[in-house]
């Protein structure tokens, strides 16, 4: 899955000669790991909103990036960074009252049962601490986790981040159990079905003498292939795994800051109140901020014996940042523009599924969406990146995703206005009119 919608050094492009030289100085400083998007990647210098511009002028729409949720370089975001990187940024171990009320505001956007916040940098971060309170609460180690699933980079998460490819280790304590998918299981029956699935993997873990310690889901279920309905389908797999003796732990990284539109967070969407709920990329519209709430019980003896400490995590520019965030997305009223526009492009998408056989699902939540691509009833990756790569080349950006590589990933910024997403929608036509010529 890695390596959809990945640019292939080998092919000849005809790239920008500079571009072409930028490319191979990137390859020797920074080593084969690292992946640039599209057949002609892309060299971007600017952006604005929902707008990115490359070097030589050309602008396109972001509807891929859910890092700058609330617009890229939104002027309240920028000036609040700039005001308080003028002021005071230090680590986590001085009094600062910003970041008492970033974590009160964040908490009261939360079920009342979630206590506690604690900062991190990152999202890898945000669930590897996680994992680690888990852990020491429950005295098991075992957590199960979707089949395509994407938690994180750290050593401890990357072994739950099955999407990140075969060659990194899956040791005896984790479980992978297929995402919820409506082609392929009546939408009255995925609650059930995901729940009898965990059972398995449970019986199966503790076959191997290991305890069940977890359930960690993105709940948009985002790298399997987005799969957002029908709501409330995870509430037996949560019953199931507490009854078990294990937590439901809520990867909102995805779903979490009103990208869903109904919901602020997509855990709320299935009617649930997680243990513990794990955030970042959009809290800080591109700052490193990231987070983790739980229930007070579950750190309560981990704080007592164990000393926790992150330089940067939770920082007063990191407060700053996250705070007006929230501003923007209250004041702005992005949760709603989310679902109205959600439902526009969704819409949208599904009139253009009506001209073009070789589309079988729309389907999404607020201002995320997939568009499955097959043939013959089959998944048609080289259609989903010939659809990925026409878009880019007409100024639309967005990416693919599932165990096929098949499955259109679209994810635009919160602020996404009609005239932009009549655009998009019109060049997505125009790509489906390339791929099929009548």
């Amino acid at each position: 899955m890695t390596m959809v919608n990945a640019y292939n050094a080998t092919a000849d492009k005809n790239l920008d000669p500079e571009d072409k030289a930028l490319i191979a100085r990137r390859t020797k400083a920074l080593g084969p790991a690292y992946r640039l998007f599209y057949e002609e990647p892309l060299h971007i210098v600017r952006s604005e909103g929902v707008w990115l511009w490359d070097k030589h002028g050309k602008k396109y729409l972001d509807a891929y990036n859910n890092v700058a949720s609330v617009g890229h370089c939104h002027p309240r975001v920028v000036q609040a960074i700039s005001q308080q990187l003028g002021v005071l940024n230090t680590h986590t171990r001085y009094l600062h009252e910003d970041v008492v009320t970033y974590a009160e505001r964040l908490l009261a956007t939360l079920p009342d049962a979630l206590g506690h916040m604690m900062f991190t940098c990152t999202g890898s971060e945000a669930n590897d601490l996680a994992l680690r309170l888990t852990r020491s609460y429950t005295r098991r180690q075992g957590v199960i986790v979707t089949r395509l699933a994407y938690h994180g980079l750290t050593e401890a998460v990357s072994e739950l981040s099955p999407s990140l490819g075969e060659f990194v280790p899956r040791g005896p304590r984790v479980r992978l159990i297929d995402a919820p998918n409506p082609l392929h299981v009546p939408p009255e029956d995925q609650g059930a079905l995901f729940a009898t699935n965990l059972a398995k993997a449970i019986a199966d873990m503790r076959a191997d003498g290991v305890e069940p310690a977890a359930l960690l889901v993105d709940t948009l279920f985002s790298s399997d292939g987005l799969y957002p309905d029908p709501v409330g389908f995870l509430k037996p797999a949560v019953d199931l795994i507490r009854a078990e003796g294990g937590l439901f732990i809520a990867d909102e990284v995805q779903a979490g800051f009103a990208r869903t539109g109904s919901a602020f967070w997509g855990f709320q969407r299935h009617g649930l109140v997680p243990d513990i709920v794990t955030m970042g990329k959009p809290m800080g519209n591109g700052f490193p901020l990231a987070g983790v709430a739980m229930r007070p019980e579950i750190i309560k003896e981990f704080g007592e014996r164990a000393r926790y400490f992150n330089t940067f995590g939770g920082n007063p520019v990191a407060a700053a940042a996250g705070m007006a965030v929230l501003d923007v997305i209250e004041e702005e009223a992005l949760q709603s523009n989310s679902q109205h526009m959600g439902t526009f492009v969704k819409q949208g998408l599904s009139d253009i599924a009506t001209r073009h056989i070789a589309i079988s699902d729309v389907r999404g939540a607020g201002l995320f969406l997939a568009v499955e691509c097959v043939s013959n009833g089959a998944p048609n990756a080289t259609l989903a990146s010939f659809v990925v790569n026409h878009l880019r080349q007409n100024g639309v950006l967005i990416s693919a995703t599932g165990p096929d590589g098949n499955i259109l990933k679209i994810r635009p910024p919160l602020v996404l206005q009609q005239p932009e997403a009549q655009f998009f929608l019109d060049t997505v036509d125009a790509a489906f009119n390339a791929a099929n010529p009548q």
